[in-house]
């Protein structure tokens, strides 16, 4: 009986402290069905009716191109973003060569490097390039992901036995055979793990492409909801509700890729 009461009360509490948690998301939503002007009146709490002419303001300006800009770009830096991570994680961790600590070591430092600080050579590389007023920046960024490599390195070793790698080459197997068909099915929870971390930042991401993308039909989701408003008024309801419909792709990714989030994080924590 006690224990009932204890699972009880554990669940009242975990319900409790996800409708605090939802709630945020609850008046994003409620406010995008309002007239701009009406959010400062009072704070809504039942939804208006006032969402289709909000949905008419952020269709009229470029919204679909927008998110399938981000769409598409996000989809595309974490599949770079893995893959180099994945693979510089296996060459960290299986091989050994002159110079790999340090190596490693040097992109461990860069970790506690702010992003923004190379943010100024950066765009004058893409300018040298001519990629500027393109996506590739947005793209190519993800080849610099040292948390991803850190990440893949610690789970390659402690998750892909040494002896399986050995004994793939002993039979015949070249390094990108051993490569795709032994190890990466190992690290298919990190993969997946930082492949949702990766969208989630590529999605997210303003300060790039607002320093590289001047195009309006080139914006990504950040800058089009940001240029919803005009000189002459600021429409934060139509802004609100584009980043709730922002929001339903990682909404969706999470829904599905939770448990695999979880097991991706914790699957490199315990050597064996």
């Amino acid at each position: 009986m006690k224990a009932m009461a204890m699972r009880g009360s554990l669940v009242i509490g975990l319900t409790l402290m996800s409708l605090v948690f939802l709630f945020p998301f609850y008046m994003m939503v409620v406010m995008g069905t309002y007239y701009s002007e009406d959010l400062f009146k009072q704070l809504p709490i039942l939804p208006s009716g006032y969402i289709l002419e909000n949905l008419k303001t952020i269709l009229s300006a470029d919204f679909l191109r927008n998110y399938w800009n981000s769409f598409y770009v996000a989809v595309l830096f974490t599949v770079v973003s893995v893959g180099i991570s994945a693979l510089t994680g296996f060459a960290f961790g299986k091989y050994e060569f002159r110079g790999r600590k340090v190596l490693f070591g040097f992109i461990l430092i860069t970790m506690m490097i702010p992003g923004q600080l190379g943010l100024i050579a950066y765009v004058m590389e893409m300018k040298w390039f001519h990629l500027n007023n393109t996506h590739m920046p947005l793209i190519i960024a993800g080849l610099n992901n040292a948390f991803g490599v850190f990440f893949m390195t610690q789970f390659v070793q402690s998750t892909v036995p040494t002896e399986v790698v050995e004994s793939a080459r002993i039979d015949g197997c070249k390094e990108p055979q051993i490569f795709l068909r032994i190890v990466v099915p190992f690290l298919m929870p990190a993969i997946s793990t930082l492949g949702l971390i990766c969208f989630l930042g590529s999605w997210n991401n303003y300060l790039l492409p607002l320093v590289t993308i001047n195009k309006p039909e080139l914006y990504t989701l950040p800058l089009g909801i940001a240029n919803l408003s005009t000189v002459f008024r600021t429409d934060y309801s139509a802004s609100i509700l584009g980043l709730t419909l922002g929001t339903l792709p990682l909404i969706i990714l999470f829904l599905f890729g939770s448990k695999t989030l979880v097991r991706g994080l914790t699957g490199g924590a315990v050597k064996g």
